[in-house]
């Protein structure tokens, strides 16, 4: 439960990386040697991550900061399912890299996972010479990988249904027996994440080339991984909601562990909320919001996609029509993003339309509490949450527990920073 928040304010530290911790913890599984990842994001899709790589043989050692991953070259056949949860970049990145073990092996996909596009990434993966499938299991949806090595060769795959699939390859052909070209057949969205990717294969010694708009790839055969230490940076994409809060509540607030010269797209925050008149200051490791009157701004989600609920909740307060616009790709997140956004926007009081790739809110809106259901997507109950700090009466939002996918202290954060939310 959130009421309003008469006073709010103050300094808190921005989670990690789920991206990067994603991407540092499946390139140490694969390099010979130890690696050791500092400040990782303890979730739920990063643990199904975890879970992933130790199916296919390597070593972990979990402490509170610090993760230690003994790595596997050659990668064992794993002798149980593997489950992803609704870890949609567990999936991906994972599928191909299962394709290098030299059995079967078989992952299975939560509900709302199971009903997010996959064909493109088999399909590609088949033109290299490894092949999978679709099957229909007692629980539910499956993936089976048969295994025995990619081949490599040339490959083409759609570059605006999700980056995370050539992420997925990027990972997985360096192992492949001949060289591989992947040519991306659209305009490449959210390419920050295709970069991050290219950034921390770097770290471990693994040589890509890439075309400066990353729709050609080459990626040389029979290479190894080298083991690396990294330290996870701070997730602009889960601090936005607390940057956010500021702006709505008129407030100041500090937050630290923040790097404005990360690959993260979704640093865009900073800009958007200075267009919008926050008065924004960035530090080398802090970002710090004051909550002026804001004002309408229109936003291309083409590559930051996963600020377009944030986005939403700040036109809420802003004055003048705001629009979040080549935002297709939201329908195919762990929810219809755009459908779950209008909905329960609407039950606070937004004017707000949507379209088929885009939403349109006319502001300020006199927001009102209800009862939010985030359709057990992590960044609909967050974003619903922050709109809540401006609102009238009592907001309740169900099934709160769905930010543990990406932000499992947020509540706690909200808290420490002076929201009366109970619960969570």
């Amino acid at each position: 439960m959130i009421r309003k928040s008469e006073r709010f304010g103050g300094e808190v530290y921005a989670p990690p990386s789920k991206a990067y911790t994603h991407r540092m913890t499946i390139a140490a599984s694969l390099s010979r040697g130890v690696s050791k990842i500092l400040n990782p994001l303890f979730s739920d899709d990063t643990q199904a991550t975890l879970e992933a790589i130790e199916a296919f043989g390597a070593e972990v050692e979990l402490e509170e900061s610090c993760w230690t991953i003994k790595g596997t070259p050659s990668l064992e056949t794993p002798t149980r399912t593997i489950d992803c949860g609704e870890s949609g970049a567990t999936l991906r990145f994972m599928i191909p890299v299962a394709a290098l073990a030299p059995g079967p092996s078989t992952f299975a996909l939560g509900l709302s996972l199971s009903k997010r596009p996959l064909e493109p990434l088999l399909q590609s993966l088949k033109q290299l010479g490894a092949e999978s499938s679709r099957q229909r299991g007692e629980k539910g949806l499956m993936v089976r990988v048969h295994g025995g090595g990619i081949m490599g060769g040339k490959t083409s795959i759609r570059g605006d249904v999700s980056s995370q699939f050539i992420s997925g390859l990027l990972f997985a052909c360096p192992r492949a027996e001949e060289n591989t070209e992947i040519t991306v057949t659209t305009p490449l969205e959210s390419r920050s994440y295709v970069e991050m990717t290219l950034e921390v294969l770097k770290k471990h010694g693994i040589r890509i080339s890439a075309s400066n708009d990353l729709r050609q790839l080459r990626v040389p055969s029979n290479q190894n991984y080298s083991p690396c230490d990294h330290k996870v940076p701070g997730d602009f994409s889960s601090a936005s909601f607390l940057l956010a809060a500021a702006a709505i509540t008129c407030s100041k607030v500090k937050v630290k562990n923040l790097d404005h010269r990360t690959t993260q797209g979704d640093k865009a925050i900073l800009s958007i909320l200075d267009e919008m008149g926050s008065k924004v200051r960035v530090k080398d490791e802090y970002v710090e919001v004051e909550g002026k009157q804001l004002n309408a701004l229109n936003v291309d989600a083409k590559d930051i996609p996963d600020l377009v609920p944030v986005c939403a909740a700040l036109a809420c307060y802003s004055k003048g029509t705001s629009k979040l616009y080549n935002a297709r790709r939201l329908r195919y997140k762990e929810s219809d993003r755009l459908s779950s956004l209008h909905a329960e926007l609407k039950k606070m009081g937004a004017e707000i339309k949507v379209t088929d790739d885009s939403l349109v809110i006319r502001g300020p809106c006199p927001l009102r509490g209800a009862t939010i259901d985030p359709h057990n997507d992590h960044r609909i109950a967050m974003a619903c949450a922050v709109a809540a700090l401006g609102a009238g009466g009592v907001t309740r939002i169900q099934n709160s527990d769905c930010v543990r996918k990406s932000y499992p202290n947020f509540f706690d954060d909200l808290r420490s920073l002076g929201a009366d939310v109970v619960g969570g």
